[in-house]
């Protein structure tokens, strides 16, 4: 007698084909609009990072499209006049610097020869090496090296246009996302979106913040010290150090220690104890106060998930790591209960009593909570 399958079972086959072919299709079509993709979310973040003062210029009468305009023409404003004010004499100390280079490198490498004995190309052999390859390199990728420029002014200009339209038209951006949801639903979408705003705004500024100062106190100390380069080497410090996460800290301090070191090895070490002295001020003195009311992360998320998320997206994707998990931790914080910690020594901070949340953290929690129920998460 001839089986047949069972129609349940038909029916489920076909359910699980059309599923995997389903998630086949969007992962190729995520692949294909990678850096599409990339645009909005940053576009996103940025345009989030700007609500704040567009916020208060419609709170003071102002359309919210010019509020929007103004913020950006003065953001554009800012970085014009940074580079009229620093421009000229940067420009001219990393033309020195690129001018310094080839006796730079005889100078390491008659060092090299003298105490190994190695047989390093001279710095003729070496230009001229450089010179040929990247010259064929050039040649032969002129074309790609040309369409990758224009797509990337393209994609900026692209990201200009997106972060004026979210934030223009903000309310109504929001107003579309929440129409097809409950009201309770809705309540939960505007209360993330809320604490996205705020911990983006506080990244960026505590950020451009931290920069600042340490460009400053490492200007500072390059020209006590008389290195040369000491402000391109400075600004590279700064930025680098707050705005590659992780190891940012690593990057920007290894351009003035080199520097450093190959005038003197007696500056180098200076300004390696520098640096580190300056990070541990910075880190227990100064980001503090600056961050812990924008966002608490522990070190060791904030660790995995820059790697997690740089992985994924790339250097976007780790800049965007930490207020993303400052978001996502603000968001479970408000609608999961905590219980108190029983007294156990696994619990202990340094032999003290069980460790338990920051008064900030509690507070934001609190807070948090009174403003949104736990309930608003439930479906009607």
């Amino acid at each position: 007698m001839k089986q047949t399958a069972p129609p349940w079972l038909i029916r489920a086959t076909i359910q699980v084909v059309l599923v995997i072919a389903a998630a086949v299709i969007i992962w190729l079509a995520v692949i294909q609009l990678f850096s599409l993709i990339m645009v909005v979310v940053t576009s996103l973040f940025v345009a989030l990072a700007m609500e704040p003062p567009v916020n208060w210029l419609v709170a003071k009468g102002w359309k919210r499209g010019l509020a929007t305009g103004l913020v950006m023409l003065v953001v554009a404003l800012a970085v014009a006049g940074l580079v009229a004010a620093f421009g000229s004499m940067f420009i001219s100390q990393v033309i020195a610097l690129v001018e310094r280079i080839p006796a730079i490198y005889e100078d390491v490498t008659s060092w090299l020869v003298e105490r190994f004995g190695a047989r390093i190309p001279t710095t003729n052999e070496a230009l001229q090496r450089v010179a040929s390859e990247w010259g064929t390199t050039l040649a032969a990728n002129a074309w790609a090296v040309g369409s990758q420029v224009f797509s990337g002014l393209i994609s900026f200009l692209g990201l200009l246009m997106l972060v004026f339209y979210i934030s223009a038209q903000g309310p109504k951006f929001r107003a579309t996302i929440c129409s097809p949801l409950p009201p309770k639903n809705q309540r939960v979408v505007l209360k993330v979106w809320s604490t996205a705003q705020e911990k983006t705004a506080g990244y960026i500024s505590s950020r451009v913040i931290l920069a600042l100062i340490n460009a400053i106190a490492t200007f500072i100390f390059l020209m006590v010290m008389g290195i040369d380069y000491a402000l391109p080497l400075s600004l590279f410090c700064g930025v680098v150090s707050q705005f590659v996460p992780t190891v940012g800290t690593y990057l920007g301090g290894a351009g003035p220690v080199l520097v450093g070191l190959i005038e003197s090895p007696i500056r180098g070490l200076a300004v390696l104890v520098f640096i580190i002295a300056y990070q541990q001020v910075e880190n227990l003195l100064v980001a503090p106060k600056l961050t812990s009311k924008t966002m608490e992360v522990n070190p060791a998320v904030a660790f995995v998930s820059v790697l997690a998320l740089g992985s994924l997206l790339g250097p976007i994707g780790a800049f965007l790591s930490l207020p993303m998990v400052a978001t996502c931790q603000a968001i479970i914080s408000t609608y999961v209960h905590r219980y108190e910690l029983v007294d156990d020594d696994l619990l202990r901070q340094d032999g003290g009593s069980p460790s338990k949340p920051s008064p900030a953290r509690a507070a934001a929690v609190a807070g948090s909570a009174d403003a949104v129920a736990p309930e608003a998460l439930d479906p009607e």
